[in-house]
């Protein structure tokens, strides 16, 4: 099989100029030598709507629709932080939404592909926020209103996010086992691939009777990254660094 990429919580943003750069890097330089690239949630830190465009974004969109021009497919999962991503943003970036989650085959074993948080079931307050915020009505709503507006409400959102993060037990902020098996026994899956925890492994355990594997990737940072890499070969982790 060709070569399939994996990553997922970048988190780009003016903020974090190196990581910016450290992806624009991969993009021109690794990525290209892969037929499809999945980003499985919060390429950027935050997103306000498809609207905003703002540096480093036009920057960011021309090096993804580089990439999928060159032949790259291109295929963007939501994440906690960025599931505004809409159809002008990948129009604009050659990206394809993927639903989360997905199942796709990678050498013939039926492969889970998710953003993560909603394994988060021990995280009642998270899991309450999550579905207020993505009621269809709330979306409306707050794309109706100016980016200032919307900037100042993700701001406030944030800053009570982070306190009662602070507050949390790490154990209730990663994946709840019971979810993780639950989600795998319903679509079939032999592999899971996620992000969202920031906790980087591979783990190894039985479902039924079967052995079988779940890789959470890792957070991008400025100085290196963590990527996954599928191919006849095999699985394999990547350290992707500064040029």
């Amino acid at each position: 099989m060709a070569e399939v990429l994996f990553i997922s919580d970048l988190h780009l943003s003016a903020e974090r100029p190196d990581t910016v750069q450290l992806f624009l890097g991969f993009l021109a330089e690794r990525a290209p030598r892969a037929e499809t690239l999945y980003i499985l949630g919060d390429l950027f830190d935050v997103w306000i709507g498809d609207d905003l465009d703002t540096p480093p974004i036009p920057q960011i969109k021309a090096a993804l629709y580089s990439l999928s021009q060159g032949g790259t497919r291109i295929h963007l999962m939501h994440g906690n932080r960025d599931f505004l991503l809409g159809e002008r943003f990948c129009a604009e970036s050659g990206c394809e939404l993927l639903p989360d989650p997905s199942l796709t085959e990678l050498q013939g074993i039926p492969t889970l592909l998710m953003h993560g948080d909603s394994l988060c079931t021990d995280d009642l307050a998270y899991q309450a926020f999550r579905r207020q915020i993505r009621d269809p009505a709330f979306i409306e709503h707050f794309l109706s209103q100016s980016i200032p507006q919307r900037i100042a409400t993700v701001s406030e959102f944030r800053n009570k996010s982070g306190e009662a993060t602070s507050m949390k037990a790490e154990e209730i902020m990663d994946v709840n086992p019971q979810a993780v098996a639950d989600s795998m026994r319903l679509h079939a899956a032999q592999r899971l691939i996620h992000g969202h925890t920031h906790r980087p492994a591979q783990h190894r355990f039985e479902l039924d009777g079967r052995q079988v594997r779940r890789y959470v990737l890792g957070e991008w940072h400025a100085d290196s990254a963590r990527i996954l890499s599928v191919d006849q070969d095999g699985w394999r982790e990547e350290t992707v660094s500064p040029s």
